[in-house]
């Protein structure tokens, strides 16, 4: 008889992968994390998925104790992040996604200020120039998620001093094509336009099952 715990670990796997199928649209995403909402926390634990947390701590170290820090937590799902964030005394928090899923879960939590189910890209979100300290992005710069035309907005949104950091998996920089000779070119862009400036660009060991994430912060000039 098979393992239960090895089942259910390629289960929570193939559940993950799903949601980064080549070729899905946008509507497709969102309907499948609509989907996948209520066991998401439990496919990622069993995954050993420490994004949250790794993300949150990298955070944490450049707000340097400022816990009354606005932060927004992008593709915040069912709250990972913000729980994270919380741990470590920070409470001012609201949430973007585009699952209104999984931002249900996230309220029934009770873990944000403000909800906000939108998709972070080019065009211009709900959310006044300058508002936020921070931002946490952590998890969605994957396969058919987000894409480097949103950089410009997450700046917008930061106010002059503020962090934006990042954290995904390392190895998607050069598998994912939207992210191939493009993510990184196009950071270096802003960085070049004095935009933002970059803080760090660190390997993250573990950061999914065994393989590394990477973490980049940036500081918002403009």
């Amino acid at each position: 008889m098979a393992d239960t715990t090895v089942v259910d670990v390629k289960l929570s796997d193939t559940l993950c992968h799903g949601a980064q199928k080549h070729g899905m649209t946008r509507e497709e995403v969102f309907r499948y994390y609509d989907n996948w909402a209520d066991r998401y926390d439990k496919d990622l634990f069993d995954l050993n998925y420490g994004g949250p947390r790794q993300c949150a701590e990298a955070l944490a170290e450049v707000l340097s104790g400022n816990k009354t820090a606005r932060i927004l937590d992008v593709a915040a799902g069912t709250g990972l992040c913000a729980m994270e964030l919380i741990k470590l005394g920070y409470t001012n928090l609201d949430a973007i996604d585009g699952s209104q899923g999984m931002l249900d879960i996230a309220k029934s939590r009770n873990l944000y200020h403000r909800y906000i189910c939108d998709f972070l890209g080019p065009r211009r979100l709900d959310i006044e120039d300058d508002h936020y300290d921070a931002i946490a992005c952590c998890g969605s710069f994957s396969q058919g998620h987000l894409k480097d035309d949103c950089l410009p907005e997450l700046i917008r949104i930061v106010k002059p001093g503020g962090l934006i950091c990042i954290t995904m998996r390392e190895e998607f920089l050069y598998t994912v094509e939207a992210y191939k000779d493009k993510l990184e070119p196009a950071m270096m862009a802003l960085e070049e336009k004095g935009s933002w400036e970059q803080v760090a660009r660190d390997i993250v060991p573990k950061y999914y099952r065994q393989l590394d994430g990477i973490t980049f912060i940036y500081r918002v000039l403009a």
